[in-house]
């Protein structure tokens, strides 16, 4: 019997701006094609929560927003926005004791003197929002679907994705190592890339641009997810005489349960 692996806990981001009329853009990456998982693909920003993360957690002093919330949906909360500025390098931060979001040139700043450090685990991310006086706005996240990785794969994921407005002029850019690539996007452009090969967009990405792409522009798709209740997704993958089926449960939200998903190989 195959064992099954436990799922590290980790969170997505989708940024988002507003592109042409009726149209949202978010911001994507190409992840390296020596990655281990989903090498190559166009993805949003986001990784694994780590133990920073969850000290992070234990001083409120260093966040805002947090109030009603776990240790776990904290956890995501903080490792969401760390994972976003490690590749992105767009900070979803206050300045200690400002209602605004940190002005793009100071993010700038902030990542030009800590970000590579912060990727190769010189620093910490404590160390990071201690030192330059800055409070992570958990309020900016909006929750928006929970995936997790089928049992029976050899990596799994318990992923939780979130919905953020990019900070005001804060452009992004990826880190060159853990992607290669980054573009804002609209997600009807996203989704024809995935069509004709273009991009290689994993079930998950592909689904959320689907559900994304239905909303006018960022306020509407905030508005929108806005106290829903949000059901996890762990596909269940099955054979089929001319390929492959995912299954996902009706009520997430993704427009059916059962999906093709490509010819056998």
């Amino acid at each position: 019997m195959t064992e099954i692996v436990a799922p590290r806990l980790a969170s997505t981001v989708l940024l988002l701006r507003d592109g042409t009329p009726s149209e949202i853009e978010v911001f994507m990456m190409v992840r390296h094609h020596q990655i281990e998982f989903n090498s190559g693909a166009l993805v949003f920003p986001g990784g694994s929560v780590d133990k920073n993360d969850k000290e992070i957690a234990a001083d409120p002093a260093l966040y805002s927003g947090g109030e009603g919330l776990d240790g776990d949906a904290l956890g995501f909360r903080i490792a969401a926005i760390r994972e976003t500025f490690e590749e992105s390098g767009i900070l979803l931060a206050r300045p200690q004791g400002s209602k605004d979001l940190v002005d793009a040139g100071r993010a700038n700043e902030i990542a030009t003197a800590h970000r590579a450090a912060l990727n190769e685990g010189k620093i910490t991310f404590l160390k990071v929002l201690t030192d330059n006086g800055m409070v992570l706005a958990l309020d900016e996240l909006m929750p928006y679907a929970h995936w997790i990785t089928p049992e029976g794969m050899p990596k799994r994921f318990d992923t939780w994705f979130f919905l953020a407005a990019a900070p005001p002029e804060q452009l992004g850019a990826h880190d060159g190592k853990e992607s290669t690539d980054s573009i804002w996007v609209s997600t009807r452009e996203a989704l024809e890339g995935g069509e004709t090969g273009r991009f290689k967009l994993p079930f998950p990405t592909t689904r959320n641009l689907i559900r994304l792409g239905k909303q006018p522009n960022v306020a509407a798709a905030l508005a929108d997810s806005k106290g829903k209740s949000i059901v996890a997704v762990m596909p269940v993958m099955t054979k089929t005489a001319t390929g492959r089926q995912l299954r996902i449960p009706k009520e997430a939200g993704y427009d059916g349960e059962v999906f093709d998903v490509g010819a056998m190989g």
